[in-house]
């Protein structure tokens, strides 16, 4: 303290003499003391004497201030005073009020020492990373610091923090600082960090800055917050301004949804503050920013979808049609609900619909109209409503058909108890305030703009001029007052909706010709030298000429082609003509209106060109000049090539038209073609369990088979009778129930198939039908493929029905056999009954209950008789089976008289039911009690098995043994 307070006495003897030395000794206790608190003081004192010297200081003190940021950074203190120097000496914020001189000087000196300090680029860095520090003192001046940085040259830090590691990141972490000042400089920081950088731009965007910044709008009170929202929403246009990338992330992120509630302001007067006007305006034009028309039309689109979705839209119309709202903030709402309307045909239909809270309600364009042909109302205003008006009529046919309709006799409102748009326009259009006429004349020639339709249904519409003359046209009126010799202003509004009607019209050419006093004011216009300001009205009535030669299609002998080029070579001269027409796009505000479709002028004498109008200048000058200078013969070539021209795109629409049909046709065929796949597939599906059914259906006939044998071999014994009556008409009652199932799903797969030949036949008509046309060749072609495919599928499926009918046939038939067998088995117990008179006793009672089993298995064998000729009905194969039967039925007879000589081989048999060992002990206890002799059980089933093994072997033999 005492070297202070020696060095501000000192102060006194010699200013510039002792401030040098003074903080030359500040710079020298800096870098050679060794205690902390010596150089904490001298740092302070370098700090307090930074502001008034800044030069001295900074020359002096640079290089060991940014020493102590490098070797102090345990010291918040010290640390916090030498970035306040820092900042004191590149800053150029002085409180007073300076001369102009001086400030330019104190600019060139911040720069100077920022171009120092960023030289060495690891000072940025070491500056990123003290910026980390959570202690207030270091944080707030650091962040101070980097910001005059930015300000003093912005492009050159900014690409020092791109390529820093984590550099954006960290910077970030300030809008998540608890304390309110150094958030609010962090919004301040990043402002500087993303002006004019789309790369940085990005980093803060997919930081989560969108966030964060809607988090706190939302905190301070979205439109009645301070002076932190408006910081919070320049941050924003920064960050989306020219930058689709983060345009689209913002519309992904489902952010445009939080905007809506910046717009819910009241109806009341009170309220507006200058902070709130300012900070609505931000709002406004930030929509704006999301909706331009030099975005690209597809996110643009997207946006303005969104908007209408989440109900922006709906609430800019509310306050548009609201009371007590400022007149910036109206002018600004029109233009941004223009631009989230235009070329959106379900914003426009909105728009359309939007009603005027008043008594009756009136639409709200016709109140817009009305404040457009007020010449009371503000001239930004009037501006406005002429853009929204342009806007809702973009791309938008039918709501130019809207307004042109409001015009026409059948529906204008007889009583006048309500004024239409047309009218007003009207109204406009032949006012006495030549602002009127202008904007009247733009807006009429928006509704007729690309729609031919509509210029042919506006010639329909007359107009009352005075009391006891006749009607004239709307056209006629208006040429009526351009041959007047009123104010440049009105004229050029004429002319332009003129020029904007006629082209690509010839019928309303043909109209504008027929009254004979037309072409001769055109010609004297553009004949007569006049001054410069009436240059552009002559340039605009050669186009109208030029546009009345092009597009004439010769109705009119008086005013054809050739007699039209040939008076204006004898009045006026093509030389000179094509120069007067060249004085449109000369003149200086032509540019200025082809650069941006708002009409945004500093005064109405600035109100001359029209932004869709520059575009049909642009197209029509050079077509116009080569039409005046051709010849009669190429006149007529040129029609020719229009009409054979004509011819081809008709043929090519003809064709359009035929390929559309047949791509329809086509996806039909695919969708039928896949429909067919997924049933072939359901087909296949069951053939395979069709399959796998008569697999079972195999296993249980040769259980059932082996079973029958058994109780052949064993007919004299009781037990093998009970058996047989006991297995028998279960295993019969069963087969029975399985053949009825197969009945009906072969009945179902007829019909599936009876309907896939049906699709395949009219697949064939279809494609018949279309082989006479060229252009559906390639794509028949590939449908006849697709098809032939399907049908080979489905021969492959029918091969697999035949083969399961096949095998269906030989199942019917072994049936068959066995119930013929069961017969011979009735006969042969008739034989074998004289030889015991033990079993004799109990035979009868196998042959009654044989008689009704006989019974059974010929209801049976009709059924069976009756599907084998359904069967037949389906497929022509199964008449085969017939000789098979013949051929068995001959077998039969064979084996009736093998069964005598078969008793021994009976007794071998016996061992088959060794796999029933229950029933075998009550068959062994039975026999002893007759007086038979009974083999040992290892002995049976050693049997059992060989007789299993030799029926595996030879099925045949199983049929020789019965």
């Amino acid at each position: 303290m005492n070297f202070l307070r020696g060095v501000m006495g000192g102060q006194s003897a010699g200013p510039q003499h002792t401030e040098a030395e003074t903080i030359q000794k500040l710079c020298d206790r800096v870098a050679s003391s060794t205690l902390l608190d010596d150089r904490r003081n001298a740092v302070r004192a370098l700090k307090s004497l930074s502001k008034k010297y800044r030069l001295e200081v900074g020359i002096q003190a640079m290089e060991h201030l940014i020493h102590v940021l490098q070797t102090d950074r345990s010291d918040s203190e010290i640390i916090g005073y030498a970035l306040d120097t820092l900042y004191n000496i590149i800053s150029n914020d002085e409180e007073e009020e300076v001369e102009e001189n001086s400030t330019r000087q104190s600019e060139d000196l911040g720069s100077q020492f920022t171009e120092i300090f960023i030289k060495q680029q690891e000072n940025v860095t070491l500056l990123l990373s003290l910026l980390e520090e959570f202690d207030f003192h270091v944080r707030w001046p650091g962040v101070k610091l980097l910001t005059s940085l930015l300000k003093q040259l912005g492009p050159q830090v900014q690409q020092i923090i791109l390529v820093s590691p984590m550099g954006v990141s960290r910077l970030m972490d300030l809008l998540a600082d608890s304390r309110e000042v150094i958030r609010n400089d962090g919004v301040l920081l990043l402002q500087a960090l993303t002006r004019s950088n789309g790369a940085i731009q990005k980093i803060v965007a997919f930081e989560n800055a969108f966030e964060r910044l809607l988090d706190i709008i939302t905190e301070e009170g979205n439109s009645d917050g301070g002076i932190v929202v408006e910081d919070c929403l320049l941050l924003l246009q920064n960050l989306l301004k020219n930058n689709n990338s983060n345009q689209n992330f913002f519309k992904e992120g489902s952010y445009i949804q939080r905007m809506k509630p910046w717009f819910e302001v009241g109806d009341e007067n009170s309220g507006w503050s200058a902070q709130k006007v300012t900070n609505l305006h931000l709002m406004l034009q930030l929509v704006r920013v999301l909706v331009s028309p030099t975005n690209p039309p597809g996110a643009t689109s997207s946006c303005q979808k969104a908007m209408f979705q989440c109900g922006l839209l709906q609430q800019l119309c509310t306050i548009l049609m609201a009371t007590g709202v400022p007149a910036d903030i109206l002018t600004e709402t029109i233009n941004t609900v223009s631009e989230v309307i235009r070329g959106c045909q379900v914003n426009q239909d909105y728009f359309a619909s939007v009603n005027a809270p008043s008594n009756p309600p009136r639409p709200a364009i016709v109140v817009l109209l009305m404040s457009m042909v007020n010449e009371r109302q503000p001239f930004v205003l009037r501006c406005a409503v002429l853009y929204c008006f342009q806007c809702f009529l973009y791309k938008n046919q039918k709501g130019q058909g809207e307004i042109v309709s409001t015009l026409l006799p059948s529906t204008i409102d007889a009583t006048g108890n309500s004024v239409s748009a047309g009218q007003l326009l009207c109204g406009g259009l032949f006012s006495t305030d030549s602002l009127s006429n202008w904007c009247a004349a733009v807006a009429l020639a928006h509704a007729l703009q690309e729609n031919a339709t509509q210029k042919e249904q506006l010639l329909r519409v007359q107009l009352a001029t005075s009391i006891g003359n006749p009607p004239v046209s709307l056209l006629q009126q208006c040429t009526n007052i351009l041959s007047q010799g009123s104010k440049i202003q009105t004229r050029v509004g004429l002319l332009m909706l003129l020029c904007t009607w006629l082209s690509n019209c010839p019928i309303a050419v043909t109209h504008f010709l027929h009254n004979s006093a037309n072409v001769p004011f055109l010609t004297g216009q553009i004949a007569e030298n006049l001054g410069e300001e009436e240059q552009l009205v002559q340039g605009l009535c050669a186009l109208l000429l030029g546009i009345s030669i092009y597009f004439n299609d010769n109705s009119l002998e008086s005013y054809m082609k050739e007699k039209l080029k040939q008076l204006i070579e004898k009045r006026i001269g093509k030389e000179n003509f094509i120069e007067k027409l060249g004085f449109i796009s000369k003149h200086e505000l032509y540019s200025r209106a082809s650069q941006k479709p708002q009409p945004n002028f500093p005064s109405p004498e600035y109100m001359i060109f029209d932004h869709e109008f520059t575009k049909l200048v642009k197209e029509l000058e050079g077509v116009i000049t080569k039409a005046i200078y051709k010849s009669s013969e190429e006149d007529k070539k040129e029609e020719e090539v229009k009409k054979t021209l004509e011819q081809h795109d008709n043929i090519v629409t003809h064709y359009k038209n035929m390929i559309r049909e047949q791509d329809l046709q086509l996806e039909e065929l695919r969708q039928q073609v896949s429909t067919l796949k997924c049933q072939n597939e359901q087909l296949q599906t069951a053939v395979t369990q069709q399959v796998s059914q008569i697999q079972q259906h195999k296993d249980q006939y040769n259980l059932l088979k082996i079973q029958l044998g058994k109780d052949n071999q064993h007919q004299g014994s009781y037990s093998e009778g009970a058996q047989m009556n006991g297995i028998q008409p279960e295993e019969i009652s069963r087969l029975r129930e399985e053949i009825e199932e197969l009945k009906r799903n072969q009945e179902i797969l007829q019909s599936q198939l009876t309907e896939k030949d049906s699709v395949i036949e009219n697949l064939k008509s279809s494609q018949t039908s279309g082989t006479n046309e060229q252009s559906s060749a390639i794509a028949s072609a590939r449908d006849f493929e697709e098809v032939a495919e399907l049908k080979q599928e489905l021969a492959t499926l029918k091969s697999q029905l035949n083969s399961q009918s096949v095998e269906i046939t030989k199942l019917q038939t072994e049936k068959q056999e066995l119930l013929q067998k069961t017969e011979a088995f009735a006969k042969s117990a008739e034989v074998q009954g004289e030889s015991e008179t033990v079993i004799a006793t109990k035979t009868t009672d196998v042959e009654g209950r044989l008689s009704a089993l006989l019974q059974e298995t010929k209801e049976l064998k009709n059924e069976i008789k009756a599907l084998s000729e359904e069967r037949t009905a389906i497929k022509e194969q199964l008449d085969s089976s017939n000789s098979t039967i013949a051929i068995l039925q001959t077998e039969k007879d064979k084996l009736e008289l093998e069964i005598t000589d078969s008793k021994k081989e009976q007794d071998d048999l016996l061992v088959l039911l060794a796999d029933q060992d229950q029933k075998i002990l009550s068959l062994k206890n039975k026999l002893k009690d007759l007086g038979h002799p009974v083999e040992e059980e290892d002995e049976l089933e050693s049997g059992d098995q060989e007789d299993e093994d030799d029926e595996s072997e030879d099925p045949g033999k199983d049929l020789d043994h019965i």
